[in-house]
């Protein structure tokens, strides 16, 4: 399997959910995120992080809360957010970086 590093440091756009399994927000996310995978393919890569799975990278990267949004590519952060976003603002703002 590729290592978290490895996938944010491609040139793909990667979508980065930070979520835990107790928060309610989190929860509305995932329907969104099948969604926005769903109508942007391969286009878009999307990956879920526990944090309490992943303290280390919840740490590295200053989660304070969830769910945090971060669309990466070539390592770099491009956009951060914490909240439930709607699929329409996020396919918006997820098209302003492709």
């Amino acid at each position: 399997m590729e290592n978290f590093n490895d996938i944010i440091s491609s040139s793909q756009l990667t979508l980065v959910d930070f979520y835990a399994t107790w928060c309610g927000p989190c929860k509305m996310m995932h329907p969104v995120l099948e969604q926005l995978k769903e109508e942007m393919g391969d286009a878009l890569r999307i990956i879920k992080l526990d944090v309490d799975k992943n303290e280390n990278l919840a740490m590295q990267y200053s989660i304070q809360s969830v769910p945090t949004l971060m669309l990466m590519r070539n390592g770099e952060t491009l956009w951060r957010q914490s909240g439930a976003m709607r699929l329409a603002d996020l396919k918006e703002l997820i098209n302003k970086f492709q």
